[in-house]
């Protein structure tokens, strides 16, 4: 099966919803996370290291610039291997199973939901880097400390102490998000994908109108 853009003078590459146009939005998924999660690698290991010893990286351009005194350049991509195959399939499942969903639902939730996605995945993203950081914090230390429990980490760290390196996580996740879904779209671009058909006004709204006949 041939996944590239056919004639350029056909408006689409295939059919809303084929077989052909789900896995070219998974293949779309797996660009989008996977070059922004691997191009981010040295903000989230920096991010990291703040919340595990603050007092040596006390922000984020000291934190860049005693990492690279002490690793060099190649120890800002520390972990970028595992970084990019993790996160492609991520992407292939986020956004493959987006445009499945949508399939599913367009009808029910309507066109304005459908075409407002990606402004509230934008706020879901910074909305859940600010909820899931304490957490992120912990799970940070635990890597770190063998023997240590969750509860114990979190007494240490008090309140402040998890909510070091937030800044950072609000910019990756708001930037990532932002270049997943410019990055996503424009894949479906390239790949001339269709747009979801108008969603079908409700019976109960047509009769509301004095639409039926």
């Amino acid at each position: 099966m041939d996944f590239f853009p056919p004639n350029q003078t056909e408006q689409y590459s295939c059919d809303y919803g084929s077989g052909r146009f789900f896995i070219l939005c998974g293949i779309g998924g797996i660009i989008s996370c996977g070059t922004t999660h691997t191009a981010l690698v040295p903000l989230d290991l920096v991010k990291c290291r703040m919340q595990v010893d603050p007092q040596k990286y006390k922000g984020i351009f000291n934190g860049f610039s005693v990492t690279l005194k002490e690793d060099g350049v190649r120890g800002l991509a520390k972990g970028w291997a595992p970084t990019f195959i993790g996160y492609s399939m991520q992407g292939l499942c986020k956004f493959g199973f987006y445009e499945v969903f949508k399939v599913l639902y367009s009808n029910m939730l309507g066109e304005v939901c459908i075409h407002t996605g990606s402004c509230l995945a934008l706020s879901a993203g910074v909305f859940c880097a600010i909820v899931s950081h304490p957490a992120d914090s912990v799970v940070s230390v635990l890597n770190k400390e063998k023997g240590s429990t969750a509860s114990q980490v979190l007494l240490r760290l008090g309140f402040k102490g998890v909510w070091k390196g937030l800044f950072a996580r609000i910019i990756m996740i708001g930037t990532l998000t932002a270049l997943q879904w410019f990055i996503y779209d424009s894949v479906k671009v390239y790949f001339r994908l269709p747009r979801p058909p108008p969603p079908e006004m409700p019976e109960s709204l047509k009769k509301k109108l004095g639409l039926t006949q």
